[in-house]
């Protein structure tokens, strides 16, 4: 079974930036798209960004184009989502999943806890 785990989340006020990390085997690092995802409260689960960790290749919803960015780190299995001048509404729970395709936007695994971001005005 693919494990991913996600850390990173924090409570920041509104402009702040913060990054996130998804840290995966090296197997599911190597074989998947791996995504981010967040769900704010009260509303459903929504893509964020994707990125296929060993070519770097990348896209983001349009919700976030501009503010948010995703990179991995092969030698750490690890995929981060940087987040910049963050808002109110990107409060929330944000999970990393496996991503259906490159270009995709559903997430295919299992679900992790997730971490919290909390952004304050």
């Amino acid at each position: 079974q693919e494990q991913l785990v996600e850390s990173g989340g924090a409570s920041v006020q509104a402009g702040d930036s913060l990054r996130l990390s998804c840290a995966a085997s090296e197997d599911t690092f190597r074989k998947y798209i791996l995504g981010w995802f967040r769900q704010a409260p009260g509303k459903d689960r929504e893509f964020v960004a994707a990125i296929s960790g060993p070519s770097g290749k990348s896209y983001v919803a349009e919700s976030v184009k501009g503010r948010f960015g995703i990179s991995s780190r092969i030698v750490e299995n690890t995929v981060y989502l940087h987040m910049n001048s963050l808002r109110v509404e990107d409060t929330g729970v944000y999970y990393c999943n496996m991503v259906n395709y490159f270009g995709g936007k559903m997430g295919v695994g299992s679900w992790g806890q997730g971490t919290q971001v909390f952004v304050s005005s």
